[in-house]
Formats: structure tokens, C-alpha cells, sequence
């Protein structure tokens, strides 16, 4: 197999830093981004020049074009660009202040909007390529004390479903991978929480849950490779167990709700 070109975004830590290591195992080539400096400098002692180490913070669009355009300079093309960094934002709706709303969609929803703009006239100038967008089960079903959370997984959810129809004549594959309940520092030391309010005390007393079993992180580097070396990659695809039962039900409750309400809805077009 010819070996592949990545830009990942968000590649120090967790699903990035694995699928980073997992490319660059099999022979593959990554320009990698982080924030931090120096944090890919144990790979490089490994993998040498197969390895980009890019700093770069994704909410800066400028910054953003002229990091898609050194990788694709450097190594000559762009094969899979992979929009992993992100962050969780906890806390009630009401609870949420403005700058943490902003910073959420900042990085989870507009940060990812950049890149993929930035790489499509790189993936359409050489017939082809494939965008992979870090999702979330959050992505298509809520939970309480996520509220924005899920505002900018769904957000990302409804442009790349839109993307992947408008470049598919390129030659250009889209996938949304949808992880759900991995261990990684999304919910620890990644994580920003909203300053609490007393009224929702109660709320959350009563959502409390013992914590369930985590998915280990590096266990996706198969997957991964799984999903962009196919033919016919999935638009949409969950990492981890459960998460189907949990949107059969979802699914199955809105269309039951739906149909519930089916003479108001249609006694609301008018003719």
C-alpha cells in the first residue's frame, strides 16, 4: 500500500497522538499539530522526517492556512486531514458564561471549519484526499450539562454532511468518527467547567452516576487505519461499544414523538 500523507490537528494528546503514532508506524507521513512546543520531539528521534511537527493554535484562521500550506509543501501532497482538537465544556446552559460559549465553538466547531477549507484547494488540485472530522455520539444525541458541548458537535455534524455531497465529484472523501466514552482527558485536565449555580444542585445530585467502563484510547489505531485505507469509507462511523443501542433509542423516541404530532404539523402548512 502507498504510504499516505496526514495533517491531524490536536495530535499530542489522545486520539491524535495515537492515530499520529499509528500512521507513522506503518511508514505513513504526518504533519502533526499542538499548541505546545517541543511536543512531538520524542517522535521525531524515531521517525525522523516522516514527521511534521507543526505549532498551531486552530482558531487562527491565518495561522491555519499557512500551517495546511507548509505541510503540503513539504511532503507534497495531503491524504487524510484529520480535525481532532477539541475540548469539553461542562456545565448547564445557564451556567455557561459568554467567553466560554464562544471559546467552545471557537475550537470545536469553527477551529475544524479552517482546516477544512484550507486543505480542500490542496485535496481538489490533486484529484483526491480525505477529511476526517472527530465527532462524538454528543454529535447526534444530548445530554443535560453539555448543552454547548453538543451545540458544536452538532454543528460539525451538519457541515461535513453537507461537505461530503459538494466534493464528492473531487474525488474527495468526507467521515465524521462519533467516539463515545473513551479514556481520555476530553473530561480530565482538557476539560473547562462552567462556574456552578446553586439552583441546579438538585439537577445534578439526581444525574450522578457511577462511572462506567472507558475505552482505551489506543485501541481506535486500528480502526482508524480501517476506515481510511477503504474504498468506501463510512460518512458516519462510532468508536466504542454502546453507542448504537443508545441511538437506536434516541432515534426511535424522536419518530415516535414525531408521529405523535403528525396532525398539528400538518395542519400547520396550511393548504
Amino acid at each position: 500500500m502507498t504510504a499516505k500523507t496526514w495533517f491531524i490537528t490536536g495530535a499530542s494528546k489522545g486520539f491524535g497522538r495515537q492515530w499520529t503514532e499509528a500512521a507513522l508506524e506503518r511508514g505513513d507521513r504526518v504533519a502533526a499539530t499542538s499548541r505546545a512546543p517541543g511536543a512531538f520531539d520524542d517522535l521525531i528521534k524515531i521517525h525522523g522526517g516522516n514527521l511534521l511537527p507543526l505549532q498551531l493554535e486552530v482558531t487562527d484562521r491565518a495561522a491555519v492556512d499557512a500551517a495546511v500550506r507548509q505541510a503540503a509543501d513539504h511532503f507534497g501532497r495531503l491524504d487524510v486531514v484529520v480535525n481532532n482538537a477539541g475540548y469539553g465544556l461542562f456545565g448547564t446552559v445557564e451556567e455557561i458564561s459568554e467567553e466560554q460559549a464562544r471559546a467552545q465553538i471557537e475550537v470545536n466547531l469553527f477551529g475544524p471549519l479552517w482546516v477544512t477549507q484550507a486543505a480542500l484547494p490542496h485535496l481538489r488540485a490533486q484529484g483526491g484526499g480525505h477529511i476526517i472530522q472527530v465527532s462524538s455520539i454528543a454529535g447526534v444525541f444530548s445530554l443535560p450539562g453539555l448543552g454547548v458541548y453538543h451545540a458544536s458537535k452538532y454543528g460539525l455534524e451538519g457541515f461535513t454532511a453537507s461537505l461530503a455531497k459538494e466534493v464528492k465529484d473531487f474525488g474527495i472523501k468526507v467521515t465524521l468518527v462519533e467516539p463515545a466514552g473513551y479514556a481520555t482527558e476530553w473530561a480530565g485536565p482538557s476539560a473547562v467547567h462552567a462556574e456552578r449555580l446553586a439552583a441546579y444542585d438538585d439537577f445534578r445530585a439526581g444525574m450522578q452516576r457511577p462511572a462506567g467502563v472507558r475505552g482505551e484510547p489506543s485501541a481506535t489505531r486500528a480502526a482508524i487505519l480501517a476506515v481510511v485505507d477503504a474504498d468506501e469509507p463510512p460518512l458516519r462511523i462510532f468508536f466504542g461499544k454502546g453507542a448504537l443501542d443508545v441511538i437506536r433509542a434516541e432515534y426511535a423516541s424522536r419518530i415516535e414523538e414525531w408521529e405523535r404530532w403528525d396532525a398539528v404539523s400538518q395542519a400547520a402548512f396550511g393548504v
